[in-house]
């Protein structure tokens, strides 16, 4: 074939693909949902993180028309580069997994839930009620559980503590256990195959209440301070005017006629005020603060120990 008749099939294939692309492009529609991938605080069952915030993404949709499609990543990793690679337009980070997204230009904040007047949440670290262990230093020479090492109220926030208190996790603990979620660590606690366990404070309440936990057999060991909680967050590629329909949609969700207030929830499936969607990213500051404590090579050490201990 003639090269002018190869670019006029190549200009050719070009224009019959684009109105193809241009359906495929996600715009809210039932028939183009826009894409949502969650990160698995609490596993990636269907009673679980999805479970989580369905209720919510409802909402926004009957009082908008707005349409979503829920997934949950395998890990925290995969839902920042499931943003960055253009497969999902909106994302549920932790704040140690929204920062990297948003440094790579791939994220910015959409909307936080507001309860009780606060948008914040902590993060702890869990031991059995008759546990010897009275503080941190007690922690030495015993096992403990995190989540995802992404994960910034069942790894980072923890680990910070221990460093605080004078551990090296990755030499002071006997091993140490990676089990990918906050409820996977609270299992093995509730199991015994840990001496303790770092979670959310979210997360040990819907234990609970799950009855994964027995009230009364499990303790609060240390709490962190204050965290920025975990943004919605969406893809810098999208439109200027969907960025904006979609901060308005949750922002005004809950005055919404015909929500339900109980369909207004966030981390846990705990019930919420209301989503922010006028916040910036000076929200995000103390996390970044406490992110700088644990570097690159404390955490992979504490990978390495925990490799090792299985």
């Amino acid at each position: 074939m003639k090269l002018p008749s190869v670019l006029a099939a190549a200009t050719a294939a070009v224009i019959l693909a684009a109105p193809l692309a241009a359906q495929q492009i996600p715009d809210g529609s039932p028939a183009r949902p826009f894409r949502v991938t969650l990160v698995p605080a609490d596993g990636g069952t269907e009673d679980g993180t999805k479970a989580d915030f369905k209720p919510l993404f409802d909402a926004v949709t009957k009082a908008t028309g707005l349409h979503f499609d829920i997934k949950v990543g395998q890990t925290y990793g995969a839902v920042v580069e499931a943003i960055c690679a253009g497969v999902t337009e909106i994302a549920w980070f932790g704040p140690a997994s929204y920062l990297p997204a948003r440094e790579r230009g791939c994220a910015e904040l959409l909307a936080v839930d507001v309860h009780n007047g606060q948008a914040v949440y902590y993060s702890g670290i869990f031991v059995p009620a008759d546990s010897p262990v009275r503080s941190l230093a007690d922690l030495k020479d015993k096992t403990m559980a995190f989540g995802d090492a992404n994960s910034t109220s069942s790894f980072v926030y923890p680990v910070a503590m221990l460093l605080a208190a004078g551990l090296d996790p990755a030499k002071d603990l006997a091993a140490i256990r990676m089990t990918g979620s906050h409820a996977n660590s609270l299992k093995a606690l509730a199991e015994g195959r840990v001496d303790a366990a770092a979670a959310s404070f979210d997360s040990f309440e819907k234990a609970v209440n799950q009855k994964v936990l027995e009230p009364g057999k499990f303790r609060v060991l240390a709490k962190s301070d204050p965290i920025p909680n975990p943004p919605i967050a969406m893809s810098t590629k999208l439109p200027a005017e969907v960025k904006a329909k979609l901060k308005a949609a949750f922002g005004s969700v809950h005055t919404m006629p015909g929500v339900n207030p109980e369909q207004i929830r966030g981390y846990g499936g705990k019930k919420v005020d209301r989503y922010d969607s006028s916040i910036d990213e000076d929200m995000m500051k103390p996390a970044l603060v406490t992110l700088a404590k644990v570097s690159g090579e404390v955490r992979r050490a504490i990978l390495e120990k925990a490799a090792a201990s299985q």
